[in-house]
Formats: structure tokens, C-alpha cells, sequence
């Protein structure tokens, strides 16, 4: 995972990458990203980084408080990269949803277009965003789809059909 910050700002997250190197490399970008020893990290980036290998480690933790650099979204885009980042842990909406929620019903494309040029995921919590029917989309993640579902089954999670009744049927 590596995070890439600009003041007080989150600028970019990246995770999923095999080594620490892939995953600086992963944060792509024009940005002139400086490696830092984590003992030298500002207190938000490095409470940002525990909270983070917290849900990594499955725990229910809440980001809703990282301050995020939206500097680089037009107006729609803003209002769906905000409308995603209130889905719930565990939760899930369709593009077309979203859509409707930043005021442009019909435009679910454009959400997946937004969702997949997405600057933060697991803070913008793109991998909660499903296809009309329940199917899963796309995810830009390294590992794609398979990563999306490892996501939303650490979240508890599951397809529409497959939950358990009461009785444990």
C-alpha cells in the first residue's frame, strides 16, 4: 500500500500491489511523490496508515474523516465520489443509483467511468459499487474483480440469493 499526500490532504491511495515499490509505482500521476521513513510521517497520514492495515486485518473501521484532495473533479464527479464514500461498510449500490444521487439519473456509465479513475479507493469505497442486476462490474484494482470480491466479503458482504435464512438453511 502506499499513500501520496500534499499538506493536509490525501492526494492518492494505492493498494494491492505485490511489494511496496509496485505500489509507489502504482500511485501514477504527475506528482513528484517523495519517499518518507514511516517514523517521520505526519500524525494524520500515520493514523490514516494504522486505520488502514485495520481494515486490511478485517476490523469495521470508519475513513470518513480523511481529507481528500478533490481538486482534479468536475461537479458531477465530486457529487458521486462523495455519494460513494457514504455507502455503508457491508453495503452495496448500483452505478445507475449513483447516478441518481449526484443528480443525473441514466448516467451510470459516467459513474463507472468516475468509479474507475478513482484516486482513493477503500476511502472512496468504489468496490461497493455493483451493476444494475448484482453483478460486480469492474474493479481497476490490481487483481481486478477477484480483489473486489475479497473486499466486499471482508465487509461482510454478500451476493444477492446466497445469504443464510434464520434457521441456517
Amino acid at each position: 500500500m502506499a499513500l501520496a499526500w500534499q499538506d493536509d490532504q490525501l492526494a492518492r491511495l494505492a493498494f494491492g500491489h505485490p511489494s511496496a515499490a509496485a505500489a509507489i509505482a502504482g500511485l501514477e500521476g504527475t506528482g513528484d511523490w517523495t519517499a518518507t521513513n514511516r517514523r517521520d510521517l505526519p500524525p494524520w497520514v500515520a493514523d490514516l496508515a494504522e486505520r488502514l492495515a485495520a481494515y486490511a486485518a478485517g476490523e469495521a473501521v470508519s475513513l470518513a474523516d480523511v481529507p481528500l484532495d478533490l481538486s482534479h473533479l468536475t461537479p458531477f464527479q465530486r457529487k458521486v465520489a462523495l455519494a460513494c464514500r457514504r455507502i455503508p461498510r457491508g453495503k452495496t449500490r448500483t452505478y445507475g443509483e449513483l447516478a441518481a444521487i449526484a443528480g443525473a439519473p441514466g448516467a451510470a456509465r459516467a459513474v463507472g467511468s468516475v468509479m474507475s479513475h478513482n484516486r482513493f479507493p477503500l476511502i472512496i469505497p468504489c468496490h461497493r459499487v455493483l451493476g444494475a442486476a448484482g453483478s460486480l462490474g469492474g474493479y481497476s484494482a490490481p487483481d481486478g474483480l477477484a480483489t473486489k470480491r475479497r473486499l466486499l466479503a471482508l465487509e461482510g458482504w454478500e451476493p444477492r440469493g446466497k445469504r443464510m435464512s434464520k434457521a441456517g438453511r
